[in-house]
Protein backbone atom coordinates (compact mmCIF):
# COMPACT_ATOMS: atom_id res chain seq x y z
CA UNK A 1 0.00 0.00 0.00
CA UNK A 2 1.44 3.81 -0.82
CA UNK A 3 2.11 5.70 1.77
CA UNK A 4 1.57 9.51 1.88
CA UNK A 5 2.72 12.43 4.07
CA UNK A 6 2.29 15.65 4.40
CA UNK A 7 4.56 17.89 6.46
CA UNK A 8 3.16 21.51 7.75
CA UNK A 9 6.06 23.52 9.19
CA UNK A 10 5.67 25.84 11.60
CA UNK A 11 7.27 29.61 10.77
CA UNK A 12 5.34 29.38 7.58
CA UNK A 13 2.27 29.22 9.01
CA UNK A 14 2.77 31.14 12.59
CA UNK A 15 4.49 34.14 11.68
CA UNK A 16 1.34 34.90 8.70
CA UNK A 17 -1.06 33.85 10.79
CA UNK A 18 0.52 36.46 13.53
CA UNK A 19 0.71 39.41 11.35
CA UNK A 20 -3.10 38.48 10.03
CA UNK A 21 -4.10 38.20 14.01
CA UNK A 22 -2.25 42.22 14.43
CA UNK A 23 -4.06 43.04 11.76
CA UNK A 24 -7.81 42.07 12.77
CA UNK A 25 -6.83 43.61 16.18
CA UNK A 26 -5.85 47.06 14.87
CA UNK A 27 -9.48 46.83 12.28
CA UNK A 28 -11.62 45.76 15.55
CA UNK A 29 -10.11 47.99 17.94
CA UNK A 30 -11.66 50.69 15.22
CA UNK A 31 -14.06 49.69 14.39
CA UNK A 32 -15.72 49.83 17.71
CA UNK A 33 -13.81 52.83 18.84
CA UNK A 34 -11.59 51.61 21.20
CA UNK A 35 -8.74 52.43 19.01
CA UNK A 36 -5.58 53.27 21.67
CA UNK A 37 -1.76 52.32 21.22
CA UNK A 38 -1.97 50.23 24.85
CA UNK A 39 -5.29 48.22 23.33
CA UNK A 40 -3.46 47.55 20.42
CA UNK A 41 -0.42 46.45 21.88
CA UNK A 42 -2.26 44.20 25.05
CA UNK A 43 -4.11 43.06 21.70
CA UNK A 44 -1.35 41.88 19.64
CA UNK A 45 0.34 40.19 22.89
CA UNK A 46 -3.03 38.11 22.88
CA UNK A 47 -3.22 37.22 19.29
CA UNK A 48 0.83 36.29 19.87
CA UNK A 49 0.03 34.16 22.83
CA UNK A 50 -2.60 32.62 20.64
CA UNK A 51 0.08 31.48 18.20
CA UNK A 52 2.55 30.23 20.61
CA UNK A 53 0.15 28.02 22.00
CA UNK A 54 -0.61 26.84 18.30
CA UNK A 55 2.97 26.63 17.71
CA UNK A 56 4.18 25.13 21.05
CA UNK A 57 0.50 22.39 20.68
CA UNK A 58 0.33 21.20 17.21
CA UNK A 59 3.38 22.56 15.07
CA UNK A 60 5.26 21.31 12.89
CA UNK A 61 3.07 18.56 12.24
CA UNK A 62 4.04 15.81 9.95
CA UNK A 63 0.99 13.68 8.88
CA UNK A 64 0.48 10.42 6.99
CA UNK A 65 -1.88 8.07 5.42
CA UNK A 66 -2.38 4.71 3.15
CA UNK A 67 -0.53 2.50 5.74
CA UNK A 68 1.41 2.09 8.84
CA UNK A 69 0.44 1.26 12.44
CA UNK A 70 -1.60 3.50 14.70
CA UNK A 71 0.95 4.73 17.23
CA UNK A 72 -1.18 3.88 20.56
CA UNK A 73 1.72 5.00 22.61
CA UNK A 74 1.12 8.42 21.92
CA UNK A 75 -1.94 8.33 23.87
CA UNK A 76 -1.65 9.12 27.55
CA UNK A 77 -4.65 8.35 29.03
CA UNK A 78 -3.32 7.18 32.08
CA UNK A 79 -2.76 10.49 34.59
CA UNK A 80 0.11 10.66 37.09
CA UNK A 81 1.60 7.35 36.58
CA UNK A 82 2.92 8.76 33.26
CA UNK A 83 3.76 11.97 33.46
CA UNK A 84 7.30 13.53 32.69
CA UNK A 85 7.60 16.59 34.93
CA UNK A 86 9.28 18.66 33.08
CA UNK A 87 6.55 18.71 30.49
CA UNK A 88 3.79 19.06 33.23
CA UNK A 89 5.50 22.28 34.27
CA UNK A 90 5.87 23.45 30.84
CA UNK A 91 2.15 23.20 30.34
CA UNK A 92 1.43 25.38 33.80
CA UNK A 93 3.26 27.81 32.82
CA UNK A 94 2.34 27.61 29.24
CA UNK A 95 -1.57 28.70 30.56
CA UNK A 96 -0.82 30.82 33.23
CA UNK A 97 -1.24 33.99 31.05
CA UNK A 98 -4.72 32.55 29.67
CA UNK A 99 -6.46 34.37 32.76
CA UNK A 100 -4.79 37.78 31.45
CA UNK A 101 -5.78 37.56 28.28
CA UNK A 102 -9.49 36.41 28.85
CA UNK A 103 -9.60 39.42 31.23
CA UNK A 104 -8.02 42.07 28.85
CA UNK A 105 -9.56 40.80 25.57
CA UNK A 106 -12.85 38.92 26.68
CA UNK A 107 -13.56 41.16 29.84
CA UNK A 108 -13.88 37.33 31.96
CA UNK A 109 -13.14 38.01 34.99
CA UNK A 110 -14.71 35.08 37.44
CA UNK A 111 -12.73 31.83 38.23
CA UNK A 112 -15.40 29.44 37.39
CA UNK A 113 -15.38 31.11 33.66
CA UNK A 114 -11.10 31.14 33.23
CA UNK A 115 -10.87 27.62 34.92
CA UNK A 116 -13.45 26.25 32.41
CA UNK A 117 -11.79 28.02 29.42
CA UNK A 118 -8.61 26.88 29.97
CA UNK A 119 -10.02 23.29 30.40
CA UNK A 120 -11.73 23.52 27.30
CA UNK A 121 -8.99 24.92 25.68
CA UNK A 122 -6.57 22.28 26.60
CA UNK A 123 -9.60 19.53 25.68
CA UNK A 124 -10.15 20.79 22.17
CA UNK A 125 -6.14 20.76 21.87
CA UNK A 126 -5.55 16.98 22.99
CA UNK A 127 -8.71 15.70 21.19
CA UNK A 128 -7.56 17.02 17.93
CA UNK A 129 -3.87 15.63 19.02
CA UNK A 130 -5.57 12.16 19.64
CA UNK A 131 -7.46 12.81 16.41
CA UNK A 132 -4.71 12.87 14.35
CA UNK A 133 -2.83 9.91 15.93
CA UNK A 134 -5.43 7.68 15.13
CA UNK A 135 -6.49 9.11 11.89
CA UNK A 136 -3.94 10.25 9.62
CA UNK A 137 -0.77 9.02 12.28
CA UNK A 138 0.24 12.50 13.96
CA UNK A 139 3.46 13.67 15.36
CA UNK A 140 1.88 14.87 18.59
CA UNK A 141 1.08 13.51 21.91
CA UNK A 142 -2.23 13.25 23.47
CA UNK A 143 -2.20 13.24 27.00
CA UNK A 144 -3.98 13.39 29.60
CA UNK A 145 -1.62 15.02 32.19
CA UNK A 146 -1.96 17.87 29.77
CA UNK A 147 -5.10 18.41 30.39
CA UNK A 148 -4.33 18.39 34.41
CA UNK A 149 -1.45 20.94 33.97
CA UNK A 150 -2.75 23.43 31.28
CA UNK A 151 -6.03 23.64 33.61
CA UNK A 152 -4.07 24.13 36.75
CA UNK A 153 -2.30 26.58 34.60
CA UNK A 154 -5.45 28.62 34.30
CA UNK A 155 -6.41 28.28 37.97
CA UNK A 156 -2.66 29.30 38.62
CA UNK A 157 -2.97 32.39 36.02
CA UNK A 158 -6.68 33.44 37.56
CA UNK A 159 -5.04 33.50 41.30
CA UNK A 160 -2.04 35.48 40.39
CA UNK A 161 -3.73 37.94 38.35
CA UNK A 162 -6.55 38.27 41.09
CA UNK A 163 -3.57 39.13 43.27
CA UNK A 164 -1.87 41.68 41.35
CA UNK A 165 -4.98 43.48 40.80
CA UNK A 166 -4.97 44.44 44.35
CA UNK A 167 -2.84 46.80 43.54
CA UNK A 168 -4.61 50.15 42.30
CA UNK A 169 -1.39 50.96 40.00
CA UNK A 170 -1.65 47.72 38.36
CA UNK A 171 -5.40 47.34 38.51
CA UNK A 172 -5.35 50.87 36.75
CA UNK A 173 -2.60 49.66 34.18
CA UNK A 174 -4.62 46.95 32.92
CA UNK A 175 -8.18 48.32 32.56
CA UNK A 176 -6.61 50.76 30.05
CA UNK A 177 -5.45 47.94 28.06
CA UNK A 178 -8.73 45.93 28.32
CA UNK A 179 -11.24 45.65 25.54
CA UNK A 180 -14.24 45.08 27.54
CA UNK A 181 -16.21 48.57 28.37
CA UNK A 182 -16.13 49.31 31.61
CA UNK A 183 -18.86 47.91 34.23
CA UNK A 184 -20.89 51.03 35.23
CA UNK A 185 -19.87 51.96 38.64
CA UNK A 186 -21.74 50.53 41.65
CA UNK A 187 -23.76 53.01 43.63
CA UNK A 188 -22.95 54.01 46.89
CA UNK A 189 -24.65 52.74 49.90
CA UNK A 190 -25.23 55.54 52.28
Amino acid sequence: MLNHHLDIPALPVLLPLGVVLMVVTGLGLGARRMLTIRRLLAGWAAGWYGVAILGATMLPMRLSWGGGEVEANRLILEPVVSMRPADFLLNIVMTVPLAAVLHVVFGVRDKRRVVLTGFLLSLAIELTQAALVLTLHGNRWADVNDLISNTSGAYLGFLLLNRLMRSARFRRAVERCSFARPAPAAPIAV
